[in-house]
């Protein structure tokens, strides 16, 4: 049986480059960075700076210093969230994101408001797009940060970041962007999109997991989240994981520099997936946009009558591995918070699935799925309830036909 990776959103393979890059940190330089009065410890420190250094270029940060080692992109976007609350809330204890955010930024938020912060969760439209007037008219003199995520996970939505974050700096209000399903799937530069902050995580562009970082701008006030030691210049306490770091440095050093490459090969193939879906099958919905504001690897379709659990075991059974939504909400019966916001009803979202194809993915691998998926859709719709009450004209369809 043909295997098949579309996941890649949820998770990407640890490159070779990133895996060579990583292995001399287990054996040769694997010192303490904050042992600097031996050789060991000093070699790790210099290793660290070089690291940070690779990091902040490929990003277009000015400074190596703006460069945060964290443990996920999790821990980043609950950093900047929390960081900036509780520094700044002297000033003021208005944040604003939207509501189709991260759960890891959705639910840094939903602590604050436990803790007196107050929280305005933006409306998106049909496509998952906020707009830049809407996150402006929001602001008030209480706003001390707004938080908008580069690109969607699920449902692929590029967002106009920057735009956003000229509209925060117009009222002096910092502006933090999730970018961590946006690298290595289009450019991204700090510099250029005029963010304060931006969070990024390894595994999802060919490094290991456990590893992640954010961008502070110099000059941004923020408290500390981890507490306990003098590591990453005394803002986030933990001996730096020196391994993971190389790899991710590797990784994210392959995703700028072959991203032309990779984009082009990721786009034609979603394209060949999201036209094939649409001859092969019906009652379906593409959520997300259709045009250039959509990641290069996102294919997001809803598929009415059926349940996406039941869509993925039977691809499982064929070899294909695909997902509901985030990898974050595995397990959730509930249907993703992400399709809700940009109107799906609630019977179509729970049989929603995306498939995200990543840099090794071939054109045979979109074949196999597009020869595998009607059997499944048109199997599960036979034993289906809600599909009986249609053809016997008890119910209506929420979709167009094919």
């Amino acid at each position: 049986m043909r295997s098949v990776y579309l996941d890649n959103n949820a998770t990407t393979k640890v490159s070779q480059k990133a895996i060579d890059a990583m292995l001399p940190y287990y054996t040769d330089i694997w010192g303490n960075a904050s042992s600097v009065f031996y050789e060991t410890g000093q070699k790790a420190e210099t290793a660290l700076s070089r690291l940070r250094e690779s990091v902040a270029k490929n990003i277009g940060a000015s400074n190596a210093n703006e460069i945060y080692f964290t443990a996920s992109g999790c821990e980043a976007d609950n950093w900047a969230i929390k960081g900036i609350a509780f520094a700044n809330k002297r000033r003021g204890n208005h944040i604003i994101t939207t509501k189709i955010e991260h759960h890891a930024v959705l639910g840094a938020c939903e602590f604050l408001e436990k803790n007196g912060f107050e929280i305005t969760y933006l409306d998106v439209d049909k496509y998952g797009l906020v707009s830049p007037d809407a996150v402006e008219s929001a602001i008030t003199d209480r706003t001390i940060l707004i938080s908008v995520m580069t690109a969607n996970n699920e449902i692929g939505t590029i967002m106009p970041i920057k735009k956003i974050a000229e509209a925060a700096h117009r009222h002096k209000v910092l502006f933090h962007t999730d970018a961590v399903q946006a690298i290595g799937h289009m450019p991204v530069n700090v510099s250029e999109l005029g963010v304060d902050m931006l969070s990024l995580s390894a595994h999802k562009f060919h490094g290991p997991k456990g590893v992640g970082a954010l961008y502070i701008r110099n000059g941004v006030r923020i408290e500390n989240l981890i507490h306990g030691g003098g590591q990453e210049r005394g803002k986030r306490a933990a001996t730096e994981n020196l391994a993971g770091i190389a790899g991710m440095a590797a990784a994210l050093e392959s995703a700028v520099t072959d991203l032309e490459k990779n984009t082009a090969h990721m786009k034609k193939l979603r394209d060949m997936l999201i036209n094939g879906i649409r001859e092969r099958v019906s009652f379906i919905k593409l959520n997300g946009p259709e045009d250039e504001r959509r990641l290069c690897n996102n294919v997001n379709f809803s598929y009415e009558f059926v349940e996406g659990e039941s869509i993925l075991m039977h691809l499982n059974r064929n070899g294909i591995a695909a997902s509901s939504g985030s990898a974050c909400a595995s397990g959730s019966l509930d249907p993703s918070h992400v399709l809700l916001a940009i109107g799906v009803p609630h019977e179509i979202a729970h049989g929603s699935i995306r498939f995200s194809v990543g840099e090794d993915t071939t054109e045979e691998d979109i074949l196999y799925t597009l020869d595998v998926l009607p059997g499944i859709i048109d199997k599960l719709r036979d034993m289906s309830p809600m599909y009986e009450a249609y053809t016997e004209g008890r119910i209506k369809s929420f979709t167009c036909r094919k």
